[in-house]
């Protein structure tokens, strides 16, 4: 591997070599012949990273799920308009008809008019509640399946590690060789698609 990979690494893995040289100064004669079968070193490391962002944007589950929580948004702010708009001329209906009506009849239209308003106000919060909690499920469920596709791909291509490139991250530079954001967009989006396709039959 390239010098530049084992210096990124060094810091990533700096747990591992304390450790390592920990378990070196303590070890005896009975218990050196253990080391060599566990212990990695910064020089054998196979490393790659990808584009955190970049995946989650490419990624067609993501586009799709993200696309539909959109429209859920739209559907619910439609349905919300048209609610406030009812409301407001009621509203109004009420303000030009008050004079006509008795003392209770008008503190009844009130209080109806109050309650009405709570519940759209409640309808409104739960709204926004609902989506944010789809948003906050997909982002889980995206993270869960690149998680699991990552851990595929480095066991398939022996792999040590995977980092996570982000802007503002821990890695300030990489080789742009162990960059692999392209090839696992691919995969994963492959093996979506593979989901989604009924198994042939027999």
């Amino acid at each position: 591997m390239k010098r530049t990979a084992k210096l990124i690494v060094l810091a990533g893995i700096s747990a591992l070599t304390f450790s390592s040289c920990d378990q070196a100064g303590k070890s005896t004669e009975g218990t050196a012949s253990t080391e060599t079968s566990e212990s990695v070193s910064v020089a054998d490391l196979k490393v790659a990273y990808v584009l955190t962002d970049s995946v989650i944007a490419r990624y067609t589950y993501f586009k799709e799920k993200s696309g539909e929580i959109t429209q859920k948004g739209k559907n619910f702010e439609s349905e919300l308009g048209s609610r406030a708009k009812g409301f407001e001329q009621e509203v109004a209906n009420f303000q030009q008809t008050a004079q006509a009506m008795t003392p209770n009849q008008a503190r009844a239209k009130q209080d109806e008019l109050v309650k009405k308003e709570q519940n759209l106000m409640t309808y409104r919060d739960n709204i926004m509640q609902e989506l944010s909690g789809d948003e906050a499920k997909l982002y889980s469920d995206v993270y869960d399946q690149i998680q699991v596709y990552l851990t595929e791909y480095a066991e398939a291509n022996n792999l040590e590690m995977i980092l996570s490139y982000t802007r503002g991250g821990a890695i300030w530079y990489s080789n742009k060789a162990l960059d692999i954001t392209d090839i696992v967009v691919e995969g994963i989006n492959k093996k979506y698609e593979a989901s989604k396709t009924p198994a042939a039959t027999k």
